[in-house]
């Protein structure tokens, strides 16, 4: 699993204005945060508006992704759901030969109990034929997986290998990585508490915001994971105003509109979710005019 160290970056779903995928967008993009120093990138994360796309398009991204980054980074699959056999189908059905992990969002919505929260995951890493990384994002999903039940599942489910831990709770944190077995990877899923989870110990970040500062965000992470610090610290102080303007409405509108801005995607999406407002788009114009002078 050294692949999965370092910066992975969520890619968005770049939409046409008539909400259709815009492929070539895509492709831009993917070639910009591999140019950039990405280490690896996910396809179909939550930031990658999955509840909007359809079982077809969903396949399509995948074939098209594998197609577009041969091979020059590792490739990661979000395959989740509340469904528990759901998710044990796709992952039957998913073409994910060339795959280096599947990213999997804990259930959402039905709020389960934390015994089913480890069945769940239990009964999806018996069926997946790629590795499994865990994902806790309570702030969407509702429940919170507790440092007990990712502690437990990575030292009793063999094809579990990673956790994105997206809490924003340092001390659960702290706690998963203190007692992880050796070989389990924590992986920040926050980009402004990512340089000191780092310091904590985690292995590396998947990120929204490397979308867009993929050299700098990736730079700032190497820089961390060979305790220079000093250096990725201002890295980091130069990208975080721009984390809060990411953030401060939705994900993944801030990202796309910082993306807009650099001219690799168009500021269209699939409703519910809409563009960030006109007086937040201003604030990251007035922003980026800064960050890029």
């Amino acid at each position: 699993m050294e692949q999965l160290k370092g910066t992975g970056v969520a890619l968005v779903t770049p939409f046409k204005a008539d909400e259709s995928i815009d492929w070539n967008a895509l492709e831009k993009l993917i070639n910009y945060v591999i140019d950039g120093g990405v280490n690896y990138v996910v396809s179909l994360g939550t930031t990658g508006e999955t509840p909007t796309l359809s079982a077809d398009e969903k396949l399509d991204l995948i074939k098209f992704t594998f197609e577009k980054v041969s091979k020059r980074v590792p490739v990661v699959i979000g395959i989740g759901d509340y469904n528990t056999r759901d998710v044990v189908k796709r992952l039957e059905k998913c073409p994910l030969d060339e795959a280096a992990a599947v990213l999997s969002v804990a259930p959402y919505y039905s709020k389960p109990t934390q015994e089913g929260i480890f069945q769940h995951y239990k009964t999806i890493a018996a069926a997946s034929p790629k590795p499994i990384i865990l994902y806790n994002v309570p702030g969407r999903t509702g429940r919170n997986m507790t440092a007990e039940t990712t502690l437990r599942l990575a030292h009793e489910v063999e094809n579990i290998v990673a956790m994105k831990e997206a809490s924003g709770d340092m001390m659960q944190c702290m706690q998963i990585i203190r007692d992880k077995p050796k070989d389990f990877l924590v992986i920040s899923g926050d980009d402004a508490l990512a340089l000191g989870q780092l310091a904590c110990g985690m292995d590396g970040v998947i990120s929204v915001a490397a979308n867009y500062f993929a050299t700098d965000f990736s730079s700032m992470v190497h820089a961390a994971l060979v305790n220079d610090y000093p250096a990725a610290r201002i890295l980091n102080n130069k990208m975080l105003e721009g984390f809060d303007l990411m953030f401060s409405e939705n994900n993944p509108a801030g990202i796309k509109a910082f993306l807009h801005h650099a001219g690799i995607v168009g500021n269209n999406f699939r409703l519910p979710v809409l563009p960030v407002t006109d007086g937040l788009y201003s604030k990251i114009e007035k922003y980026l005019k800064s960050y890029n002078g």
